[in-house]
């Protein structure tokens, strides 16, 4: 089995919420952007969306690696936010920050967030899923509207933070925190142990 000091992971993403949770598990890593194409065709269920942009960002990332003879762990994630069957992503303004956070306010949706590993100097893949409970406190329409403006919504899947601001708005969950925030470490951890990097013993 190959020590973890002597891999890294390479995660294929800009969110700095993402970074902060890999930087947790303290293995060397670096950060590359994907770039990759996160449109989806129409039908698709959660569990298809979050695996399939998961391992279409890692293996973008792959793929600009093709040259580099290195010995790490490509990790891709996506994550997005359900209720009633809409899929909820990024807000693409304010207004449309508002909307998402009517429709959630006062009740349960669900969080879907897609991780997908490939060793670079195999090409082994493993893609999973975790899916987390969220109950959203009920919200008056200036709450919103102040959420809304305070500027956090801006970059989030549902158009709020859990650990953030968006941490007074939400009543309670059920399942993976961490899977809300946007990387289940969880998950995560059993994929890499799988792949021969284990977090605790390594």
């Amino acid at each position: 089995m190959k020590e973890k000091r002597n891999r890294r992971i390479i995660l294929a993403s800009t969110s700095p919420r993402r970074q902060e949770l890999i930087a947790s598990l303290r293995i060397p890593f670096e950060i590359m952007p994907s770039e990759a194409d996160e449109n989806t065709p129409a039908g698709w269920s959660p569990e298809q969306i979050v695996e399939s942009l998961a391992l279409r960002k890692a293996e973008a990332v792959l793929h600009k690696l093709t040259n580099d003879q290195g010995d790490g762990i490509i990790v891709g994630s996506d994550t997005i936010v359900v209720v009633d069957g809409h899929v909820l992503g990024k807000p693409v303004d304010h207004a449309d920050a508002a909307r998402m956070l009517s429709m959630l306010q006062g009740r349960a949706h669900f969080v879907y967030t897609g991780v997908a590993c490939i060793d670079q100097s195999s090409g082994y893949k493993q893609v999973s899923h975790r899916v987390t409970t969220v109950k959203m406190k009920s919200l008056s329409a200036d709450a919103i509207t102040a959420y809304v403006k305070s500027g956090e919504p801006a970059d989030k899947a549902g158009s709020y933070a859990i650990q953030g601001l968006g941490a007074t708005i939400v009543e309670g969950i059920e399942g993976d925190y961490f899977n809300v925030v946007g990387l289940s470490l969880s998950l995560l951890s059993d994929m890499l142990s799988a792949m021969g990097m284990d977090v605790l013993t390594d």
